[in-house]
């Protein structure tokens, strides 16, 4: 399930639009203020940050300037009624990936919103295709054979990791945080996490004392070459 940050004073707007995410099946974190908005980005890794520009204090264009000069490169999505050049161009200035003008219908939002989760996987569809197995980045799902495959929330936090890091090693540092946002968290219960998933058909890599890394999926036609060898 893709976790979103939402930053919006508007209170109704906010949760109005809070339900309708939710009802979406996505994670979602919803804030009013800058600080707020940057506590908790250094908590929890969100895959989107949805945020308003016009705020009591620091703008929405002040809190991304200051999440980008930390390097967070998370993808952002301004949600804004300012619709001259001047405010268009000074959002993706600070690093906004795009810019939807208010009031916006909820539908186009959401195209936007897969859009770039979609580029967080370096994919252009919504189904990522893994050797047998198929993986659906909106809804954070396995399925093999096209039957879901039963994850626990923690395995499904690990899809998530591998699935945007594919062919990546990640440091186990790096993994038991994002895990638990920012929260302490045993190795062996990764391991464990990671020999289930493993066991759907998962070519993960154990690199001893560094991490782990979720190999590149076969080239089908070298695999149906390699079966005619065999037989």
């Amino acid at each position: 399930m893709s976790k979103i940050l939402l930053l919006e004073d508007d209170k109704v707007l906010c949760e109005s639009l809070k339900e309708l995410l939710i009802d979406e099946k996505y994670d979602v974190y919803n804030c009013t203020t800058s600080d707020e908005a940057i506590e908790l980005s250094s908590k929890i890794k969100f895959d989107l940050y949805l945020f308003d520009v016009n705020l009591h204090g620091d703008s929405g264009f002040d809190t991304l300037n200051i999440l980008r000069a930390s390097d967070d490169d998370t993808p952002t999505i301004f949600l804004t009624s300012l619709d001259d050049i001047k405010s268009q161009a000074k959002g993706f200035e600070v690093g906004a990936n795009d810019y939807v003008k208010k009031p916006f219908d909820f539908d186009e939002l959401l195209i936007r919103i897969n859009a770039q989760l979609r580029r967080s996987y370096k994919s252009s569809v919504d189904i990522i295709h893994y050797n047998e197995l198929e993986y659906t980045i909106s809804t954070n799902e396995l399925y093999k054979e096209s039957k879901l495959i039963s994850c626990t929330p923690q395995e499904s936090k690990l899809l998530n990791i591998f699935f945007k890091n594919i062919g990546k090693t990640m440091q186990k540092d790096d993994i038991l945080y994002e895990l638990n946002d920012g929260e302490e968290s045993s190795e062996g219960a990764l391991r464990v996490y990671i020999n289930k998933l493993r066991k759907t058909g998962l070519s993960i890599t154990t690199l001893k004392g560094i991490g782990y890394r979720l190999e590149k999926a076969w080239k089908k036609s070298l695999f149906k070459i390699f079966l005619h060898l065999l037989w």
